[in-house]
């Protein structure tokens, strides 16, 4: 199979070469030419020519298409979710469960449809949405067949046509599913793929397109908002990550507080965008004894490869030089006064397997407020309550935050105060439901929710005003005129 997808057919891409690589053994597991720019341009040409029809096809008919390409899901889920390990190192027991979260997504997406891009009726007043046309949908790689998923369903539901340009780490898992879309029958030219880097990313978000939706790097997120500045007509919906923030209570439960830590901040090796970042604990002495437990709790963490026995926990970061990165900044806060309590430092240098790591930086004075994509939780100690809620606040950011606490009022003041779009009590905050709108205020993205609220912005609204019958009739006397 080749590299580029137009038209439902598969053709090989004039760019250069590129590989994807096992972060877990560094052997290559996908090898092949990325798209040229010509060929993105054919990409939304046949997107721009099939999107007509499509959208003209009744609901029905493309819900009919999403349950064909569900089923296809459900036959080659063990497939599929064996190319997400290789290519970002999950454990089977998560890679599979990315797969189902893909299968709930479409029923999930056909009921959000529903209700929030609708259509609705009153006397001669009616209201309806329209697809935007052709949706370039750019993928990350820590999650690269839900994430995706979740922006093309509901985009092809609404009647968009699609070019997918997935993240260049991951154009095995990209291929697989969109060749399963090609097998469920949905129309030449509906869903296009581009595989390829920055180049062809630039090329897709230059091309003429009617929106663009992204999850990835704020880095990357303010490039392109930037880039479409004086292209207001192109809808843009960003995803863009935190540094999330997860504050301990006093009085809590240390055990459960411990578990609820271990997976806010380590679940994927750290690298979900709703990962806690930053531990607040309030209580010097209390925070004393969590560190311990929790010390204790990280020393107990698997970390293995995806088919290892135990099974791990987590398993490697996507590539060397993104472990490299955050071992520097792990150091770096070392020499700023942080105290390393466990260091990510893998069992062989070299590898991407790091371990959970932890580090106070209570005494450090300033930390660059960014967001470090792996297993690196810093923990500040606090005095009170208010404190640590001024402390998870100061961010650029607002996609997650959590808070451990037993108390009642703390627990209403955080919901009332805290600037997150995705907020937990007394659960973990590395993960979120479809049922609910997902995304982030600040550097965080630029209130466009996805999730649940995918389909605000895969449509647009048309308010309709309609006469008495479908005929057109004598009109009422209008003033001022002479009959």
């Amino acid at each position: 199979m080749n590299s580029v997808c137009i038209n439902n057919q598969w053709i090989l891409g004039d760019g250069e070469i590129f590989e994807s690589i096992n972060p877990l053994t560094n052997d290559v597991v996908w090898n092949k030419n990325s798209a040229s720019q010509a060929q993105v341009e054919q990409a939304v040409a046949a997107a721009k020519s099939a999107q007509t029809a499509w959208a003209l096809t009744s609901l029905d008919d493309r819900i009919a298409v999403m349950e064909r390409f569900s089923e296809l899901l459900k036959k080659n889920a063990e497939e599929l979710a064996l190319s997400i390990s290789l290519e970002t190192g999950k454990p089977d027991w998560e890679a599979a469960t990315e797969v189902t979260a893909m299968l709930n997504k479409i029923t999930i997406s056909i009921r959000a449809q529903q209700q929030r891009a609708g259509t609705w009726r009153k006397d001669n007043l009616q209201l309806q949405h329209r697809p935007h046309g052709v949706m370039a949908v750019f993928g990350p790689y820590n999650f690269p067949a839900h994430l995706p998923n979740g922006h093309i369903i509901p985009a092809l539901l609404a009647g968009n046509a699609v070019v997918f340009k997935p993240s260049e780490q991951t154009p095995l898992v990209a291929e697989k599913t969109v060749a399963l879309w090609v097998e469920s029958g949905l129309p030449a030219g509906v869903l296009n793929l581009v595989q390829g880097g920055k180049e062809v990313g630039s090329a897709l978000s230059e091309s003429d397109i009617d929106g663009l939706l992204f999850t990835g790097s704020s880095t990357v997120g303010k490039m392109l908002h930037r880039n479409m500045a004086d292209r207001p007509e192109v809808l843009l919906a960003l995803e863009m990550g935190g540094n999330n923030a997860l504050i301990v209570d006093q009085g809590v439960a240390l055990a459960a507080a411990v578990k609820i830590i271990v997976q806010s901040a380590y679940l994927s090796a750290g690298q979900r965008c709703t990962c806690s970042r930053r531990l607040i604990v309030v209580g010097k002495s209390h925070g004393e004894m969590l560190t311990k437990a929790l010390a204790n709790a990280i020393d107990k963490v698997i970390v293995a490869g995806h088919r290892a026995q135990p099974e791990p926990f987590m398993g490697p970061v996507i590539n060397q030089p993104t472990a490299q990165a955050l071992l520097q900044f792990e150091s770096w806060l070392q020499t700023q006064g942080a105290l390393i309590i466990r260091s990510m430092a893998p069992e062989l240098n070299g590898s991407n397997l790091l371990k959970p790591g932890l580090i106070d930086v209570t005494a450090v004075d300033d930390i660059t407020d960014d967001e470090w994509f792996g297993p690196l939780l810093q923990l500040q100690k606090v005095d009170s309550f208010e404190e640590a809620l001024q402390q998870a606040n100061n961010t650029r950011f607002g996609l997650a935050a959590g808070l451990i606490s037993d108390n009642h009022q703390h627990q209403q003041i955080f919901c009332k105060l805290i600037k997150a779009g995705v907020i937990s009590i007394n659960q973990p905050t590395a993960g979120a439901s479809s049922e609910m709108p997902f995304g982030g205020v600040g550097a965080s993205g630029n209130h466009r929710p996805s999730a649940f609220y995918a389909a605000d912005y895969c449509a647009w609204p048309q308010a309709q005003s309609h006469g008495a019958d479908t005929h057109l009739h004598s009109q009422p006397l209008v003033r001022g005129i002479r009959q």
